[in-house]
């Protein structure tokens, strides 16, 4: 790797989406936050979203790193502190995409009681949370994910409390958009971090990761290619499962898909209905009316589908190129087929020569029939066959009397 930063950067496929002056960043081996930040990068450019007017805020621990390393507008907050600060910057500037970025213990542990709430407000952000069932920065306790009977550092015997299953929990407190998958399934990943980037509304994410350097260490296992094997082994593909069958035991079964996608009004969509009712047409929110919001919106969402259109165009024209730089069309076209008549004429040649020499005389006269009859056209085949048929003919015949009376010498 180059060790000149602007060079590094130019040349980074992340230059833009990442902080490349921060790297390498402190994640262990294994861990499976690297590939959801390259998930959600890879989902940010295909939105079609204006970076500029994005923003991610997260929490303590090693999740919570991620809003240091991104190269958005972004907040590192407080422990637990993350979705009520992401709802102040929302309420602040509705036009922002606001995106909470952190883990679990940090937002359904100490922060429990602001994601329940934000989910029954159905506040418009988007959530995304790495379940790797431990506190991983700071010793390896339990949280309200670790399945029972999994040993951590606050019980080593065994967990003996009942874990929460996420999905069930953000569905029950009204999340208008609820999907989990695992590090291992970075395209849906992505997918689902797309799809929240373009609707409204509570979406949580749930993505279940491995935590190499504890949880796997101290269950003994193995490493995180380990880990990912079991994933792709024990999990359950269900779109629209009833999030009250999505409980997670210990090396149990892991129910995966899209849960929840609903529509109801958001936060800010409840507050103008019921100022409007008090105040009438003359009621204005952040200095705008409804219709003016109305149409600033629907602008905006053409600008991001024409971005998002052009990124995909970007993409497909990339694959194409890359292609026909690789293997040029024409010529490899040309040379399969050469290399294929080649072949094909040496497997008939060589069988053909064996019949001629080693079959009897109605054998060869058959076989060179057959052979000529494929090999001519159609115009010729006749012609062909009588010449072939001639010669077998004043061969048999000259064979004919020497065969005969060697048989009936050994006979006798």
């Amino acid at each position: 790797m180059s060790t000149d930063i602007k060079k590094f950067k130019s040349e980074s496929p992340m230059s833009g989406v990442l902080r490349m002056d921060r790297m390498p960043h402190i994640w262990c081996p294994g861990c499976g936050i690297g590939s959801e930040v390259n998930a959600f990068a890879e989902a940010v450019k295909r939105s079609g979203i204006d970076p500029k007017k994005l923003v991610v805020v997260s929490g303590i621990g090693c999740t919570g790193r991620v809003a240091g390393y991104v190269d958005f507008d972004s907040i590192h907050t407080t422990h637990g502190r993350a979705i009520p600060v992401a709802t102040g910057v929302k309420l602040a500037n509705p036009e922002l995409t606001v995106v909470v970025f952190s883990g679990e213990g940090d937002l359904t542990g100490i922060g429990g009681n602001h994601l329940i709430h934000a989910a029954r407000r159905n506040m418009d952000l988007i959530v995304i949370c790495n379940n790797n069932f431990t506190y991983g920065m700071t010793g390896g306790q339990v949280t309200p994910t670790t399945p029972s009977s999994a040993i951590a550092s606050t019980t080593p015997y065994g967990n003996y409390e009942y874990p929460f299953s996420l999905p069930f929990l953000v569905d029950a407190a009204g999340g208008t958009y609820i999907a989990r998958w695992t590090s291992m399934h970075a395209r849906n990943v992505t997918q689902s971090i797309e799809e929240a980037l373009q609707r409204k509304g509570f979406s949580f994410i749930e993505i279940i990761s491995p935590c190499t350097t504890l949880y796997l260490r101290r269950n003994r296992l193995g490493d995180g290619v380990d880990m990912l094997q079991d994933y792709q082994e024990k999990t359950i593909l269900k779109h629209g499962a009833d999030t009250r069958e999505t409980a997670i035991d210990f090396q149990g079964k892991i129910v995966i898909g899209k849960f929840v996608d609903k529509q109801k009004p958001t936060y800010l969509e409840a507050v103008d209905k019921c100022c409007i009712k008090l105040v009438g047409d003359d009621y204005q929110l952040y200095g705008k009316t409804i219709p003016e919001r109305e149409a600033e919106e629907k602008a905006e969402k053409e600008r991001i589908a024409a971005r998002r259109a052009a990124v995909l165009a970007e993409e497909n024209k990339a694959v194409v190129t890359k292609v026909s730089a690789k293997i040029p069309v024409k010529a490899g076209v040309k040379k399969t087929a050469a290399k294929v008549v080649k072949k094909a004429a040496v497997k008939v040649a060589a069988p053909a020569k064996k019949t001629i020499v080693k079959a009897p005389a109605k054998t060869a006269k058959k076989a060179t029939a057959a052979t000529t009859k494929k090999a001519a056209p159609k115009a010729t085949v006749k012609v062909v066959a009588k010449k072939a048929a001639a010669k077998t003919t004043v061969k048999v015949a000259e064979k004919k009397p020497v065969a005969k009376p060697a048989v009936k010498k050994t006979r006798k």
